[in-house]
């Protein structure tokens, strides 16, 4: 039938139509052509019929309360020969083979700073390590709670432990220029030793006044 051209129905086959309503449109449509032999009805057609005239379903798509789920107590169930495809610990495929990086590889962090790849555990954040906070604790032990390592000359990828200070956390903010507007880092080498004497002194008054 011409595009456009509207599509007439007899009385017989629009009751018919309304009395089956509630069938599955598609089925509806099928047993529709077959009794009638109206193969210029397409299913579109008959859907846009039903619509005009408010001849719903009735379905909605959704479960109704109380409704029981058809996988009820089939917990952990897989299909057999779906073993297959799963993954086994520590196996790696597609993009994940190329991006991998072994232990021991080294990065430059964000911020700038020297990184080593210590584990291939979970989580992500926890494998890799900054080498100046690895090579620090070597010698001197953990980092105490409320601490941590200030690079001396400002070159953050000099990880060698003589080049890092146990400082307390208060103090970064101060180090930073928070205060007094001067960056420890953006400062000449003869007068960070200065800088960060002043930044320790003011933290032991600090926490002489508690």
């Amino acid at each position: 039938m011409p595009k456009g051209e509207r599509i007439s129905y007899s009385e017989e086959e629009l009751a018919w139509i309304e009395a089956h309503k509630s069938m599955i449109r598609r089925e509806a449509h099928a047993l529709f052509v077959e009794k009638f032999g109206r193969e210029d009805v397409s299913l579109a057609n008959y859907h846009s019929l039903c619509k005009r005239h408010g001849w719903l379903t009735g379905r909605t798509g959704q479960f109704e309360r109380g409704h029981e789920t058809h996988n009820k107590g089939m917990k952990g169930f897989c299909a057999p020969g779906s073993e297959k495809g799963w993954f086994k610990p520590g196996e790696r495929r597609g993009v994940a083979v190329r991006l991998y990086q072994p232990i021991g590889t080294e990065r430059v962090s964000k911020d700038g700073y020297l990184e080593r790849k210590v584990n291939d555990d979970l989580p992500l954040q926890k494998r890799w390590r900054a080498v100046h906070l690895i090579n620090w604790e070597a010698v001197n032990g953990p980092i105490p709670a409320g601490h941590a390592l200030k690079c001396l000359d400002g070159d953050k990828q000099n990880t060698d432990p003589t080049n890092w200070t146990l400082v307390s956390r208060s103090m970064l903010p101060r180090l930073a220029g928070a205060k007094k507007g001067v960056h420890y880092d953006s400062a000449p080498n003869e007068l960070k030793p200065t800088l960060l004497g002043i930044a320790r002194l003011e933290q032991a008054a600090r926490e002489a006044k508690k």
